[in-house]
C-alpha cells in the first residue's frame, strides 16, 4: 500500500510538497480551509535555488510564461521623477527584481493543476484534532471525516492554526511593519516597472505591473499598533485611509480603490521555532520559519518542500528522515531571516530629513557599507542560493 501524506495548506508550499510526494508514488490530501483557489496577493520573486526547484519539478517554462513582465524597480519622488533604478536581474539571484516575477495566485494555479488529478484537494476544509498513534497519525477534519496518514505537514502562513494543534508554544514576533495589497484598475502611465514612493511618517506606496491587465498596488507602513490584519475590511480600509490621508503620488489613487478592490492586509512577522516537527507531524513554509519581508518565503517554501518529499522518500524512517530536513534547512532559514531592525528603519524613513537621506543615498548609490546601501545589497541579492540541493532519485 502506498503511503498517503495529508497536507494543511494548498497556497505555495502545499501544493509543491504534493508535486513532489506524488512523483514518489504517495498519496497525498490536501486540505485548504478558504473555499477556492486563492489569486490574492502580490508578485512573488523565484531565485537561486527555488529557481533550480522550479526546474527539477519541470515547470520553470510555465511559471515564466506566466510571468508578470517586471523589469526593474524604480524609486520616485513626490512628483512621481525617478530617484534611481535597479533594473531586473538577468540570472537567478540578482536585482531586486527577478528574472522571475509571478503572481503568488499564479504560481498557486500552476502547482494545483499539476497535481489535482493524483491529489485530493479538499477546501473548505481544515483539521481539527491530530492524534499520533506512533506508526501513523490519525486526523479529525472540521467536517467530520477522518483520515489516516503515515505524516500530517502543515504548510501554512505565519498564523498558521493548525499549527497550534501540535506546537501550542509557537511565537510569532511581530516585525512592526504593515502591509495592505491592493489589486486596481491599470492606468494608461502604468509601465512594467516596479515603482515605489516613501514618505515621512515610515509610508510607502508602490504600484507593480502583473499579467492580468491590473495593477498590484501596496500600501507599507511601520506601527508600534498589534493586530491591524484581525481587523474587518471596514476597519483596515479606516486605518489606511487615515494612516494615507496626507500621503501624494499615487496612495489617492489606491485609496480610491479601497472599496471595491480586492484587498489582503499582513502585519509582516517571523516564526522562529526550535524544531520543526513532533512524532509524524511537520511544519512546511511559513508556519515553520516564516522570513518576514524581503521575499524570499516563496524559494523557501520551494526547497522546504523539495527536501521534505526527497527525506521522506529516501528509505529512512520518519523520525531520521524529519530530522534530515530540518538539518539540511536550517541553515538556510537562518540566514533568510537576519533582518536588522534598522534595514526596515532605513527602508521607512519616519522623518522629513531621514527621507531626504534616503533619496540621496539612492540617487548617489553610496557605500554599501551603510545600513541602507547594505538594505539594498540584500534586496538586490538576497541569500537564495546558500544551500546545495540533494539529488533525489525519482521513482519509476
Amino acid at each position: 500500500m502506498s503511503r498517503h501524506a495529508l497536507i494543511s495548506g494548498a497556497s505555495i508550499a502545499g501544493p509543491a510538497l504534493a508535486h513532489q510526494l506524488n512523483a514518489q508514488g504517495w498519496r497525498t490530501t490536501c486540505v485548504e480551509r478558504t473555499p477556492r483557489l486563492r489569486d490574492e496577493g502580490q508578485n512573488i520573486d523565484i531565485r537561486g535555488a527555488g529557481r533550480e526547484v522550479l526546474r527539477r519539478m519541470g515547470i520553470e517554462d510555465a511559471v515564466r510564461e506566466a510571468g508578470t513582465g517586471e523589469v526593474g524597480l524604480r524609486f520616485v519622488d513626490d512628483a512621481g521623477a525617478v530617484v534611481a533604478e535597479f533594473p531586473a536581474g538577468e540570472n537567478d539571484t540578482g536585482g531586486g527584481t527577478a528574472e522571475v516575477e509571478i503572481l503568488r495566485g499564479e504560481l498557486s494555479r500552476i502547482l494545483y493543476e499539476r497535481t489535482c488529478d493524483r491529489t485530493d484537494y479538499r477546501f473548505d476544509e481544515q483539521i481539527r484534532e491530530l492524534t499520533d498513534h506512533g506508526d501513523h497519525v490519525t486526523a479529525r477534519l472540521a467536517s467530520g471525516d477522518v483520515l489516516d496518514a503515515d505524516v500530517v505537514v502543515v504548510a501554512e502562513g505565519t498564523r498558521s492554526r493548525t499549527r497550534a494543534l501540535v506546537m501550542p508554544e509557537a511565537e510569532v514576533a511581530e516585525l512592526g511593519l504593515q502591509i495592505a495589497h491592493l489589486t486596481i484598475p491599470r492606468a494608461s502611465d502604468d509601465d512594467l516597472w516596479w515603482r515605489w514612493h516613501s514618505a515621512p511618517g515610515s509610508r510607502s506606496t508602490s504600484l507593480r505591473p502583473d499579467n492580468r491587465g491590473t495593477t498590484r498596488a501596496m500600501l507599507a507602513f511601520l506601527s508600534d499598533v498589534r493586530g491591524l490584519e484581525q481587523l474587518d475590511r471596514a476597519g483596515q480600509a479606516t486605518i489606511l485611509r487615515r494612516t494615507y490621508a496626507d500621503v501624494g503620488w499615487q496612495a489617492p489613487r489606491a485609496l480610491a480603490a479601497l472599496d471595491d478592490a480586492p484587498l489582503y492586509f499582513d502585519a509582516v512577522a517571523q516564526v522562529r521555532l526550535p524544531s520543526w516537527s513532533t512524532g509524524r507531524t511537520v511544519l512546511l513554509g511559513d508556519a515553520a520559519w516564516a522570513t518576514g519581508p524581503f521575499g524570499l518565503g516563496t524559494s523557501l517554501a520551494l526547497v522546504g518542500a523539495y527536501i521534505l518529499a526527497g527525506e521522506l522518500s529516501g528509505g529512512r524512517d520518519h523520525g531520521t528522515a524529519l530530522a534530515r530536513y530540518e538539518e539540511l534547512m536550517r541553515p538556510f532559514v537562518d540566514k533568510a531571516q537576519d533582518v536588522k531592525p534598522a534595514a526596515l528603519r532605513a527602508m521607512n524613513p519616519r522623518s522629513a530629513a531621514g527621507l531626504r537621506v534616503q533619496r540621496t543615498v539612492l540617487g548617489a548609490l553610496g557605500s554599501l557599507s551603510s545600513v541602507f546601501g547594505g538594505l539594498v545589497e540584500k534586496l538586490s541579492s538576497p541569500p537564495s542560493d546558500a544551500i546545495d540541493l540533494p539529488d533525489y532519485p525519482v521513482a519509476a
